[in-house]
C-alpha cells in the first residue's frame, strides 16, 4: 500500500516538475485515458491514468482515501494481491470510461473504489467468520459507497470509472480473493487459515488481466 503510495506521489511531482521546465503537464499529456491515443496504439494508456492526477486536491483526495482503506484491505488479501486487484481495478475503470464518457480523464478513483469493492465482497462471503464485526463494518462500506457514487454523479467527475473498478474489485474478490476457515490446532485453540493462498489463484489473475485487454480491444474497435 505505501510503495502505490509513493509511486503516485513521485509520479504527481514529476507532473509538476514538467509544467515547471516546460510549462506543459507532459505527463498528463502522455499518460490520460484518450480514445484517439488509444486507437493509435498507445496502450500503456490503460493503467497509466491511475497514476495521475488532474491537481493537489485530487491526489490528496485519492491518496487519503487509500491510506484509510489499504490497510484493512492490505491486512486480509496480502501485498501481492491488494496490488492486483488495485491495479486490475483501475484498469477495468479506464476501461468502463472508455466505453461510454468520451472525455480525456485521470486518478486512481476507480482503483480505489476496487479495493473497496474487494474488501466488500470479502466481508459478505466471511460474515459467518467474522460475526456481529463484518456486520458492522459492512454497514460502515455501504454508507461510504452509497456516499461516493453519489458524489460520482457530480459534473465533471467520472462515475463509469469508479463503477468499473467498483464491479472488478468485487469480482477480483470472487476470483482469486481469500477464503479463511477456521481450523483447529493441537493445543484447542483455532486458527483463522487462508484456504486459497495468493500461489494458487495468481493465474487467475493473469487471465483477468488477458479478459480485460480484449474487452479493451473489443470495445475500441466498436467505438472506430
Amino acid at each position: 500500500m505505501l510503495a502505490l503510495l509513493t509511486v503516485t506521489v513521485i509520479v504527481f511531482a514529476a507532473q509538476q516538475a514538467s509544467v515547471w521546465m516546460t510549462g506543459a503537464d507532459l505527463v498528463l499529456e502522455w499518460g490520460k485515458k484518450d480514445a484517439g491515443a488509444l486507437h493509435a496504439g498507445e496502450w500503456w494508456r490503460l493503467l497509466t491514468p491511475v497514476f495521475i492526477h488532474a491537481g493537489p486536491l485530487h491526489l490528496l483526495v485519492n491518496m487519503y482515501s487509500l491510506y484509510a482503506i489499504g490497510p484493512a484491505v492490505e491486512r486480509f488479501f496480502g501485498r501481492a494481491r491488494l496490488l492486483v486487484v488495485y491495479l486490475l481495478s483501475g484498469v477495468a475503470g479506464v476501461i468502463l470510461s472508455l466505453a461510454f464518457n468520451p472525455v480525456p480523464s485521470v486518478g486512481a478513483s476507480g482503483a480505489i473504489f476496487g479495493i473497496l469493492g474487494a474488501l466488500t465482497a470479502f466481508l459478505l462471503q466471511h460474515r459467518g467468520v467474522f460475526g456481529p464485526a463484518a456486520q458492522a463494518q459492512l454497514r460502515q462500506i455501504g454508507f461510504l459507497l452509497v456516499l461516493n457514487l453519489v458524489i460520482s454523479l457530480t459534473p465533471g467527475i467520472d462515475a463509469w470509472g469508479h463503477l468499473g473498478g467498483l464491479i472488478a474489485g468485487a469480482a477480483c474478490a470472487a476470483l482469486f480473493g481469500p477464503r479463511l476457515a477456521a481450523v483447529a490446532i493441537e493445543d484447542g485453540t483455532t486458527h483463522l487459515v487462508d484456504t486459497r493462498r495468493w500461489p494458487a489463484v495468481r493465474r487467475r489473475a493473469v487471465g483477468a488481466a488477458l479478459g480485460l485487454l480484449v474487452v479493451a480491444g473489443a470495445i475500441l474497435a466498436l467505438n472506430r
